[in-house]
């Protein structure tokens, strides 16, 4: 053990302490159903709704990877998460009171309800498979930083983080996540601010130096504004690629995936609900650009202070706030900003996992045993946490390979594409009266015959004759109109006749009318 680091164990040991005592407190109270378990007895306060959905989408993506880009090239990898404000409007005003009076536990109950239980079995199995990706690539992220602060092996690192957090989720179910993302919440800024402090007092000149240093560099930059056709095939997608990415990414998630969704259905009433969104979407847009622009900033204190980075660090900007955290920060501090980057990961891991066994749980097992008792039903969203788990730790050791270059574009590109156009199918369903199963099945069709071959000829680089060519962000954003527009226009060329569809009162935005659109 290095001089001073056992300062740092204990500042971790305690934090660790307080998850386990808060997921131990949460089990006292003893779940006996799903709804206890899977959406904490809808009885969540918006202040705590809050803290939640911070938890929710501030991972390590956001403490590692951000910074890191920031460093090598300038804000354009969060320029998709400046478009949430947006999308938060759409949510506060027609989704949250949507959800709350149309679904039970998953949000994808409303497209079987719509469109049949072909569009919820698509859908949730596209949710799982893209969490269980999303997931391995924060627990990589966070073993990186731990490995670089502190230098254990980064298999283990990975192994022990997401087994102490399968633990506490299986244990509290999401009454524990909710109450430990408050805490987890408060570390995280807390570690962040403390950073930042650093970065901006120690050179001479202060914070008015390193921020012109900063500026002058363009790592406060947002990419090119070029909004023209050849910019769709630039291996650098500049700023309008990923603005548009950011709205359907983050109108994807915040309006059709149940960890988001989730979030609106535990809350005591709708205005709590609204309140918990707003309160904790906007922000999660400050800490991004806190990140963000920790990442410029350390960047001009490297120049300021004449630091010389090692080469491998340069290689991979990943390591370079962890290497910034271990070589100049005094130890307690190391601990509590490694308390931080753990805290991240704990609350994104424990989130999702909980929404993965509510969709499991809801979307698969319900649907053929609608009849299970309570009891079984809890073994069975446990038993899918502990899977769900086991499967992020494996998709995190296999992604190790894959540290050649900072991971937060690949972790854009593939986000998009695993997407499946989800927000094209809810938007086919709550838009239009018009739209028949029928017609939501041939969208679903065209979308994932696309995926497949811009994916091939794209990214895999596998020769079809006639090849997709654009950056592959753009699959993604291709997909949900794309779905949208040929699942419409299969629906009015096959006309009606769809029983599922005959009474669509509650199910669109138009209020019930049996008119068509």
């Amino acid at each position: 053990m290095k001089s001073g680091f056992w300062l740092d164990y204990l500042v971790v040991i305690i934090y660790l302490s307080g998850v386990a005592l808060i997921g131990l407190w949460v089990a006292r109270r003893r779940q006996q159903t799903a709804e206890d378990y899977f959406l904490a007895s809808r009885r969540i306060p918006a202040w705590a709704v809050a803290f939640s959905i911070i938890g929710t989408v501030i991972g390590s993506v956001t403490f590692v990877a951000l910074p890191g880009a920031a460093y090598a090239s300038n804000w354009r990898l969060i320029v998709p998460n400046l478009m949430v404000p947006i999308v938060l409007v759409l949510v506060v005003i027609f989704v949250v009171p949507f959800y709350r009076r149309v679904v039970g536990m998953s949000s994808y109950e409303y497209l079987e309800r719509r469109f049949g239980g072909f569009a919820r079995l698509y859908s949730s199995t596209g949710f799982l498979l893209l969490r269980i990706i999303d997931l391995g690539f924060t627990l990589l992220l966070t073993a990186i930083a731990v490995e670089v602060i502190i230098g254990w092996d980064i298999r283990m690192v990975i192994v022990g983080i997401g087994l102490f957090t399968i633990c506490y989720t299986i244990i509290g179910g999401l009454e524990a996540v909710v109450w430990t993302d408050v805490l987890q919440g408060s570390i995280l800024g807390l570690g962040a601010l403390t950073i930042l402090g650093v970065i901006l007092l120690t050179p001479e000149g202060g914070p008015g130096r390193v921020i012109t240093v900063a500026w002058e560099a363009g790592k406060l930059g947002v990419g090119e504004f070029r909004p023209v056709w050849s910019s769709l095939f630039s291996e650098q997608p500049v700023f309008w690629v990923f603005a548009l990415s950011g709205l359907l990414h983050f109108g994807r998630a915040y309006i059709t995936e149940p960890n988001m969704v989730q979030r609106y259905l535990i809350a005591r009433t709708d205005q709590d609900a609204r309140k918990g969104v707003l309160a904790g979407l906007f922000t999660c847009v400050p800490i991004w650009m806190t990140f963000a622009f920790i990442g410029s900033c350390l960047w001009a204190y490297h120049r300021l202070t004449g630091t010389i980075l090692p080469a491998e660090v340069l290689a991979k900007p990943d390591n370079v706030l962890p290497h910034f955290i271990v070589t100049q920060l005094p130890h307690g501090v190391i601990g509590l900003i490694l308390a931080a980057i753990l805290s991240a990961a704990n609350s994104n891991v424990s989130s999702d996992l909980n929404s993965v066994a509510t969709v499991f749980t809801s979307d698969f097992y319900l649907r053929f045993r609608p009849a299970a008792a309570e009891r079984t039903k809890l073994l069975v969203g446990r038993a899918t946490v502990l899977v769900g788990g086991i499967l992020c730790i494996a998709m995190a050791l296999l992604l190790i390979s894959a540290r050649i270059k900072a991971l937060a574009e690949l972790t854009i590109t593939l986000g998009m594409i695993f997407a499946g156009g989800i927000l094209g199918l809810f938007s086919l369903g709550y838009l239009t009266t018009r739209a028949t199963r029928r017609g939501a099945y041939v969208g679903m069709g065209v979308c994932l015959v696309f995926i497949l071959w811009a994916t091939l000829s794209g990214p895999l680089k596998v020769d079809l004759g006639y090849n997709f060519r654009m950056h592959p962000i753009m699959i993604g954003i291709i997909s949900h109109p794309l779905l949208f527009i040929s699942g419409y226009l299969a629906s009015f060329l096959t006309g009606g006749g769809d029983k599922l569809n005959r009474d669509l009162a509650g199910l669109t935005m138009w209020t019930g009318s049996s008119s068509q659109r």
